[in-house]
């Protein structure tokens, strides 16, 4: 076990919120890369940069998507879906990255899965309209636990 991966237990076993704990809202593995940044830095002070930047960029990118869907947007949603899908995809944060991808096919008038067309533009909003909700309801989740770990 590297130091940083030692340390990651380390701070798991003194606190309620370990990375390990967090099911299938973060994938440890590909966090804990993002922690190996941290080159034995006791303060966490790159990784915790890239994950605080996240919050502002997913923040920003929830208030657009937002404005499109009430513009019915769907080429816009579609592309916003596919940034934050891609940003948060790098932190390991699963089910936001799954309900961006989701929002980026209903964008693409296509079903969740990317597979089907969808031609009705109301229905593709709908979806969108919903599965934002649930995108915002994970990140807001992922965003307590990782202000909880970096005691933020």
């Amino acid at each position: 076990m590297s130091n940083r991966a030692s340390r990651l237990s380390d701070h798991s076993e003194t606190d309620d919120h370990s990375v390990m704990d967090y099911g299938d809202n973060i994938d440890p593995g590909i966090f804990e890369q993002i922690l190996e940044m941290d080159e034995d830095d006791p303060s966490q002070e790159f990784s915790k940069g890239i994950v605080i930047g996240f919050f502002e960029q997913a923040e920003t990118t929830f208030a657009k998507m937002h404005e499109h869907l009430e513009d019915g947007e769907l080429s816009e949603l579609s592309n916003l879906g596919h940034f934050l899908k891609g940003s948060s995809a790098t932190l390991g944060l699963t089910k936001v990255k799954d309900s961006c991808e989701k929002i980026q096919h209903f964008g693409q008038h296509k079903d969740e899965t990317g597979t089907v067309d969808e031609l009705d533009d109301q229905v593709c909003l709908d979806r969108i309209k919903d599965t934002l909700k649930e995108a915002e309801t994970e990140y807001h989740e992922v965003e307590k636990k990782l202000r909880d770990y970096y005691k933020e």
